[in-house]
């Protein structure tokens, strides 16, 4: 076999290798966002408690939970629930998956520390009664 075609199949043998491995990363991509990128399901009926939204001055502290926490940090505390755990929350008519990043005492009469950008995402202002239930 004459050197330029080698040179030619051994350059069509890597472009087909390439080819294949970028297939099996999207498909890996894919199958691991979890069944094609939807949102977990809810488990169990909704509950109800109090929530009120974390101070703004805890920016930029570190939680129990290892969140360092900033202005975008959208999450949930509480002084149960165990660091992590899923959970969708909602007031009005908008529903958040988020998670909880912070555990420990809330403002008092409340049950979940939400903070300041999840309140905001929700519509929060103050303390109020939110719904609530586990995700998958």
């Amino acid at each position: 076999m004459r050197p330029v075609v080698a040179q030619r199949l051994i350059a069509l043998a890597a472009l087909g290798l390439l080819a294949a491995v970028i297939g099996l990363a999207v498909f890996s991509a894919r199958r691991d966002s979890g069944a094609g990128g939807r949102l977990p399901e809810r488990i169990g009926p909704w509950r109800y408690a109090r929530a009120a939204p974390l101070a703004r001055q805890l920016e930029g502290a570190t939680t129990a939970c290892g969140v360092q926490l900033r202005a975008s940090s959208m999450g949930i505390a509480d002084p149960v629930l165990p660091c992590g755990a899923k959970l969708y929350v909602g007031f009005g008519g908008r529903d958040v998956l988020t998670q909880v990043i912070a555990t420990g005492p809330v403002a008092r009469g409340a049950r979940f520390g939400i903070t300041p950008a999840l309140a905001e995402e929700l519509g929060i202002e103050h303390g109020v009664t939110i719904r609530w239930s586990y995700a998958r």
